[in-house]
């Protein structure tokens, strides 16, 4: 079991629903939310959607919190499309064949620190290397 992973699913539901409610409290939107709440949406809508979803949830959130959206603070589209295309990867790659629990608590133990990140933009090739791409998409560029 993951060490920072979920006990049910119903705990993921949850999740999700605050974040959509604008109910989640401020000190729980840690990264590990972001990635679930982003795994939810990528794997039930198509990449751009959830793309979509995602901004649209995390400036709604941020709004209820009284976060501003500034270059240093709050959203922040170019590590919110890295994050999307980090986990429509991981869906790719181990997505099958294993509960929903099982993938979301998977991502964020590799995920949620940033320790396997770190290592692997170490490694040589930066982002790149991470995304599996021969170049960074465009935005990142």
């Amino acid at each position: 079991m993951a060490t920072n992973g979920f006990e049910s699913w119903d705990e993921v539901t949850s999740l999700v629903s605050q974040f959509e409610s604008g109910e989640l409290p401020q000190a729980r939107w840690t990264h590990r939310e972001h990635l679930t709440v982003a795994l939810w949406y990528v794997s039930r809508l198509e990449e751009a959607a959830a793309l979509e979803r995602i901004r649209d949830g995390i400036l709604f959130l941020n709004g209820c919190h009284g976060t501003p959206n500034t270059d240093t603070r709050g959203y922040h589209e170019t590590l919110t499309r890295f994050w999307i295309g980090i986990v429509a990867k991981f869906l790719k790659e181990r997505g099958e064949e294993r509960s929903e629990l099982e993938v979301v608590n998977e991502l964020v133990d590799e995920y949620a620190g940033r320790s396997r990140l770190w290592r692997l933009s170490r490694g040589g090739g930066g982002l790149s290397r991470i995304w599996g791409l021969s170049s960074a998409p465009a935005v990142m560029r």
